[in-house]
This record gives C-alpha cells, sequence and structure tokens, in this order.
C-alpha cells in the first residue's frame, strides 16, 4: 500500500516522524514524504533530528504571506504531488493549514484521508485560529480517525463521524518526546546557547520554561505575557528560559519589554533535542503551544496555559494544566503559587498523564495493516 504523509510544521514533523518510521519497518506499507514546509527553518530542525528526508518538499512560504495565499499555493502544489505519486491513502496530522489544505486536495481526487490527532475540539472557530477550522474541515473529509484520547473519540462521535473509523490510539507526541528522552540519556550533546543558559553549577534556580507564538495572542496578548513573566522573575530564585518564535508579532515585543533583564534568557527557536532537555529540567511551564500542554505532563512539569479556550480539555481535567488566559495577574498568581506551594506543585506534577503511553505510533501501524490492508481500495473510496 503506497502511504503519502505530509506536514509542513515543526509540530507535525515531530509527531508524524514515529509513525513514518513505524511505517517504513513494515513490508506491507511503501512511505512517501511530502513537506510544504509551511515552517522552513523550524521544520528542518525537526527532520535533521528524526533523520527523515523528504521525498518532495513543496516550499510554499514567502514573506508576509496571507492565510488564503498559504492555502491556495498548497492546494495547487499538492495536487500535482498527488497526480505524481498516486498515493491509496494520505496521512495528515493535527490542525495545520498544510494538514486542511492537503486533505481538501486528496478529497478533490477521492483519495482517502488518515487524521493522527483528529477529535481535538475547543469549540470556539477562532481560538485557536485558525486551527479550531482546520481541523474540523479535516474532520469532515478523514476516512480513518486517529484519536489521541477517549474525549477526542466522543467529540467525533458527537459530530456523526462513524464509530467504526475512530480509534483511539494515545497521542503520538509522547512517543516522539520518550524517544528523544532516551536519546538524550545516551549522547548528552547541547548547542553552547544553551548550556549558557542555564542556572550554573551550584546555584538555586529554578527553570521556567516559556513558550508563545499563538495568532490569537497577537493581538495584545504577547505584551500581557511578558509584563507577567517580570512579576514572576522579581523573584531572584526563578529563571525563565524563553526560545522565541521568530514570527515579529512575537520577537518585537519579547525583545522590547524581556530582552535586558538578567533572569529572563530569549533563545533563538530551539531544535527539538534541546528543547526536551530544557523541558525535562524546567520547574514548571507557561505556553500557549498545544503539543508542549501534552508533552509536559510526560515529564511531571505542570503546565499554565496562556490562553482562554483548549481543544486538550483532558489535562485540565487531570489536573496537569490550568487555563490563565493572559491576565498578567493570573499568570503571574499561579505560577508563584506553584513556587511557593509545595504540596500544590506535588499535586500538579503527579496527575495521571491522559495523553500516551508512548506507544501511539504501534497503534496506528497495526490499525492501518488490520482494517484497511485486507480491505478492496474500491471499498475505502468515498461515497460522493
Amino acid at each position: 500500500m503506497n502511504i503519502l504523509v505530509t506536514f509542513g510544521t515543526r509540530p507535525e514533523a515531530i509527531k508524524l516522524f514515529p509513525v513514518i518510521h513505524a511505517l517504513r519497518r513494515q513490508r506491507d506499507f511503501n512511505v512517501t514524504v511530502c513537506v510544504t514546509a509551511q515552517h522552513r527553518e523550524m521544520l528542518d530542525q525537526v527532520l535533521d533530528i528524526a533523520d527523515i528526508e523528504p521525498d518532495l518538499d513543496l516550499n510554499i512560504m514567502k514573506p508576509n504571506q496571507t492565510l488564503p495565499e498559504m492555502t491556495s499555493r498548497i492546494i495547487r502544489g499538492f495536487d500535482e504531488v498527488l497526480a505524481e505519486v498516486e498515493p491509496d491513502r494520505v496521512m495528515v496530522q493535527g490542525d495545520t493549514t498544510t494538514a486542511m489544505a492537503a486533505a481538501l486536495s486528496a478529497f478533490y481526487r477521492k483519495i482517502p484521508v488518515d487524521h493522527v490527532e483528529a477529535g481535538l475540539r475547543s469549540g470556539d472557530i477562532y481560538s485557536p485560529w485558525p486551527e479550531e477550522v482546520n481541523r474540523k474541515v479535516v474532520g469532515s473529509i478523514a476516512s480513518l480517525h486517529f484519536a489521541p484520547t477517549a474525549r477526542a473519540a466522543e467529540a467525533l462521535i458527537r459530530e456523526n463521524v462513524p464509530r467504526e473509523r475512530i480509534f483511539v490510539t494515545g497521542n503520538t507526541v509522547i512517543d516522539a518526546l520518550l524517544q528523544t528522552k532516551q536519546r538524550i540519556e545516551a549522547k548528552p550533546a547541547l548547542p553552547d546557547y544553551v548550556n549558557k543558559s542555564l542556572p550554573a553549577e551550584g546555584v538555586d534556580q529554578r527553570i521556567i520554561l516559556v513558550t508563545a507564538h499563538r495568532r490569537e495572542n497577537f493581538d495584545g496578548g504577547m505584551e500581557r505575557i511578558a509584563a507577567a513573566l517580570l512579576k514572576i522573575v522579581e523573584r531572584e530564585d526563578v529563571v525563565a528560559l524563553f526560545p522565541v518564535h521568530p514570527n515579529p508579532n512575537v520577537v518585537g515585543p519579547m525583545r522590547t519589554m524581556l530582552g535586558n533583564h538578567p533572569r529572563i534568557r530569549l533563545l533563538p527557536p530551539l531544535d527539538y533535542v534541546p528543547f526536551v532537555h530544557l523541558l525535562s529540567r524546567s520547574y514548571l511551564v507557561l505556553t500557549d503551544s498545544g503539543g508542549v500542554q501534552e508533552e509536559a505532563p510526560a515529564l511531571g512539569k505542570p503546565v499554565l496555559v496562556m490562553r482562554d479556550t483548549t481543544e486538550r480539555p483532558e489535562g485540565v481535567e487531570a489536573g496537569t494544566a490550568l487555563l490563565v488566559g493572559t491576565d498578567p495577574s493570573l499568570i503571574a498568581g499561579e505560577a508563584l503559587r506553584l513556587l511557593q506551594d509545595r504540596q500544590h506543585y506535588l499535586r500538579m506534577s503527579r496527575a495521571h498523564n491522559p495523553f500516551g503511553d508512548g506507544h501511539a505510533s504501534e497503534r496506528i501501524i497495526d490499525i492501518l495493516s488490520n482494517e484497511v490492508l485486507p480491505m478492496n481500495r474500491k471499498e475505502l473510496k468515498y461515497a460522493i
């Protein structure tokens, strides 16, 4: 069976590389990898670490490109890829513009789409934006839905997706995280700028890892997040490490407000290996990222989610994560509580991680082998 796997961003690459390697270990599958390079530099970092060389690269990014322009370029470029490769199935991940546009292109050619990390919903089409609509579009197209949790599967059932097409697998990001952590432990090598940013040997400082990049936080949200960090680092026993996303809407406010503080280290975007190392060294995490909400609990790190909604409520319900929005007082207050209240910290850090056990990729391959290979290809086509 010919499977075309496509992705364009760093998070997609992280969550798909364990699946790609698992597919390639099976003789029943022929795998073609196509990247759109929606995030050029950040994507290339992960490809290098994961030892994946794309077969096709659309390289669609242009400066100041709008979402409609990006979407149309992906649809046109990916349609040409489909004509060339003629895959039996297309696999996409998550909720990016790449995933949505590639799924739509495959639908136009009546090629079945498999959706990794299916069923996430916030219930608000503008938060996260445009991701909530992207994943709903893919969900309406997909043939097989690989849901990371039972709650995600229930969301799909409520949208009338046939139960027999939904499989709870866990999230592949945990596979990637645990595999990478093993590599770090076996061969601990980090860039100098990361090592220099860590507290010196013997210095009693706790690390707060910060990530922020969401579009819905561009209109004043980044400034509020920066204000919260300034409150938190008034404590001399903490240091905030912040790999800053290259988007000017993030870099500008953060450099202006935080660039000169002695206990805030603004880092360039990190390769995945040093990021996992910093995550494992951190005391707590402040993020507006989706994937980090899943990764941090796997390593026992409490997460403050700097968004008003989350499509990953399982973490909040389990007690590993807390929604704090972008109110500086709320962010700082909850961070300081975790720094001061040891019992509260232990409750969050030891809560059950609902996102997976590191074997999601194996389950996906088993499902494809058992559910798809025995069937006639025509039976998998859409009823249009």
